[in-house]
């Protein structure tokens, strides 16, 4: 008997935790960069191949698929509105954990010090990407959404809102020309969805494999051949680390699994096993665009959402609803705050959630890009970004955790959406 796919990538992701572990302690660190990493960087690259292909595909044949613009009119603003109002919530959730609980407070001035030294080069590094946030203006984020070449944007996984912007453009005029002025295009992008979805089944195949190779890089590369580096970071921003990770599980119980429960006619049940593939993929890559191939499969496969729901609410939620993301900047946010010794009032703290809002709706869909976007926020309050110092060291641990919570809200929101269109079509 087979075992299931998120069982193998259960699998896969233990025994690259066990040989991370190992390879740290035996001194192997360097072995494993060189020739067991290598695999898990294929298997993610694999999947950022085909996942602007398939957003493109998949976006167009949805919406020409509903033959109205009325429909996707309504669809649009249902899935903008739900997916603005979680993200105010997830970052709503953070302030009220991190606000209780003071993680900043109870970190020592002296282990402060050591972090910000400790990380000044890697803060060094981006610094001319931190002067290129500083000097965005407030609309910057609008006008970045129109491509200035389309090609260029298929290129680069980081404009992906570029390239769900000229898909909806595309399919919408779709729908408008007359059918039999389309017929051949219409079929073109079709088959043009299938096999890119053939893809996903393939590579999905050394799933396993990748995500072990991933696991086992990402300890080692924070490890090196010392395996106390990891518990000592973990105890110095460990209690940070338990916010940041509360406050993600609160947002999943309090808004995830209550849309599922009440809204939809999924059992908890049968949802997260649905999107645990999906789930596991994301905490292994810690990108949504390179899991939102697996995501819209098992939307469509597991969860029975519609083609056309599925290949409109997906791709979007991957670029514009990272309510993991936006509850992390938070949190950190205000950590940095009490770690410096910079209170935070009222006005300060709503303008976390608005700044932070505005900032999830622009950070890429790929690993890290939420430490730069963080800039936006900490500025927006007066905190010093060189502040991101404190939190860099486990970074990449909670990159996988906030990832694998912008993809179960995404699928949480995509068959609330479905079945809202289903009764809107038999009404």
């Amino acid at each position: 008997m087979k075992l299931k796919l998120h069982w193998q990538i259960m699998i896969g992701l233990a025994l690259g935790v066990a040989f991370g572990i190992v390879a740290a302690a035996s001194g192997l660190s360097e072995f494993t960069r060189h020739w067991i990493a290598p695999f898990g960087a294929l298997f993610v690259n694999l999947l950022k191949l085909i996942a602007m292909p398939l957003v493109f595909a998949s976006l167009v044949t949805g919406v020409a698929s509903l033959a109205d613009v009325s429909k996707l009119s309504r669809m649009g603003g249902r899935t903008i509105a739900i997916y603005l109002l979680t993200t105010v919530l997830s970052i709503t959730i953070g302030l009220v954990v991190v606000n209780v609980l003071q993680p900043g407070a109870s970190l020592p001035p002296e282990v402060s010090a050591d972090l910000q030294a400790s990380y000044v080069h890697e803060v060094a590094e981006r610094t001319d990407t931190i002067e290129k946030v500083r000097e965005r203006g407030p609309l910057q984020p609008l006008v970045e959404i129109v491509p200035q070449n389309i090609v260029f944007a298929f290129g680069q996984n980081i404009r992906m809102l570029q390239v769900v912007f000229f898909a909806l453009f595309f399919g919408v005029c779709l729908v408008l020309v007359p059918n039999e002025h389309t017929r051949a295009v219409k079929s073109l992008i079709q088959g043009l969805s299938d096999i890119t979805i053939k893809m996903v089944d393939l590579i999905m195949i050394v799933a396993p494999i990748g995500v072990f190779a991933l696991i086992a890089g990402t300890i080692t590369a924070i490890a090196g051949d010392n395996v106390g580096k990891v518990l000592s970071l973990l105890s110095s921003l460990g209690f940070y680390t338990l916010v940041v990770l509360l406050g993600l599980l609160l947002h999943v119980l309090l808004v995830y699994t209550v849309i599922v429960h009440f809204f939809t006619r999924f059992s908890l049940k049968a949802f997260f096993s649905g999107i645990a593939p999906a789930q596991l993929l994301a905490f292994s890559t810690s990108s949504s665009a390179a899991t939102l191939p697996v995501t819209l499969e098992c939307a469509e496969e597991n969860l029975g959402v519609r083609k056309e729901v599925a290949s409109f609410v997906l791709p979007l939620g991957a670029t514009i609803n990272l309510d993991g993301t936006a509850l992390y900047q938070a949190v950190a946010t205000v950590f940095i705050a009490q770690a410096l010794g910079m209170p935070l009032d009222l006005m300060a703290q709503l303008t976390i959630v608005l700044t932070a809002l505005l900032a999830s709706i622009g950070t890429a869909p790929v690993p890290a890009a939420g430490i730069v976007m963080l800039v936006i926020v900490l500025e927006s309050v007066g905190v010093p970004s060189s502040g991101i110092a404190l939190i860099l060291g486990v970074d990449r641990i909670l990159d996988m955790a906030r990832t694998a919570t912008n993809v179960t809200g995404d699928s949480a929101v995509a068959v609330l959406i479905n079945e809202a269109e289903e009764r809107a079509t038999a009404g």
